[in-house]
């Protein structure tokens, strides 16, 4: 299968490792992974505040760079939601019903990580090596727009020397939200603190997450607690094998 990465603005710009992590775990398991050079912002953030005359050229680029391949792989769900849940529908808002079913046929072909790993190539223990002790924060996007579930824990259950420790109130929100921890900067910082003392009891060495956006905020709040918990991508956990040295916090690699 020919898969396209699809590997978000904020992985390319500040979380690297995410993507290449993503590769790593992709070509391991026998499957040859493109890098679409000329992709852009989705336009999540344009839809998300108000601007979806402006979101329409992103949305035909994206349609226009990714149309091609067999499917569409992206660690994260916060950005695959805005492919599958708004894309068609600011193209259709903007008259161009021809870009609009063209954005359908994308969406159905796109797939956060562990949505393509469960159920498209149907597999749960992908090789992964990882002997420490781990919590898992289902993101909103991931666990309400997406439904993901527990595909990522079921992944996550099978590395090999990991420790999955339960996080209470795991579906409670971390308060990132993109620019809601702007505009909201009050009752962001309350919800991340809930959520902070909720990952501090579980003891944990790492938290991991399938998005960059909410690890990028709950790291920000580790590290200045100096809790001593590292922020991870799932795609990083699941990538590494007992060969690899241990991967860079999110935290550190910034």
């Amino acid at each position: 299968m020919r898969v396209a990465l699809f590997v978000t603005c904020l992985a390319d710009v500040l979380f690297p490792e995410v993507g290449r992590a993503t590769v790593r775990l992709l070509e391991r398991l026998g499957h040859e992974v493109v890098f679409p050079a000329d992709q852009t912002c989705c336009g999540q953030m344009h839809v998300n505040t108000g601007y979806h005359r402006q979101a329409v050229p992103l949305v035909r680029r994206h349609v226009d760079v990714f149309s091609r391949y067999d499917a569409v792989v992206a660690p994260a769900g916060s950005c695959v939601g805005s492919v599958r849940h708004q894309h068609a529908d600011v193209a259709r808002a903007a008259g161009d019903r021809a870009l609009a079913s063209r954005a359908d046929a994308l969406a159905a072909r796109t797939y956060e990580l562990s949505e393509f790993l469960v159920d498209v190539l149907g597999v749960t223990d992908v090789g992964a090596h990882f002997p420490h002790r781990v919590t898992y924060h289902p993101t909103c996007h991931s666990l309400r727009l997406l439904g993901v579930g527990d595909r990522p824990l079921r992944l996550l259950r099978a590395v090999r020397g990991l420790d999955l420790v339960a996080l209470p109130a795991a579906e409670q929100c971390c308060g990132f939200g993109g620019t809601f921890a702007v505009t909201n900067a009050d009752t962001s910082a309350a919800m991340l603190a809930d959520k902070l003392d909720a990952v501090r009891s579980t003891g944990a060495d790492v938290l991991t997450a399938g998005d960059a956006s909410c690890l990028m905020h709950l790291g920000g709040g580790l590290g200045r607690l100096r809790a001593g918990t590292r922020t991870l991508h799932l795609a990083q956990i699941l990538a590494h094998t007992e060969h690899d040295p241990v991967p860079t916090g999110m935290a550190e690699h910034r």
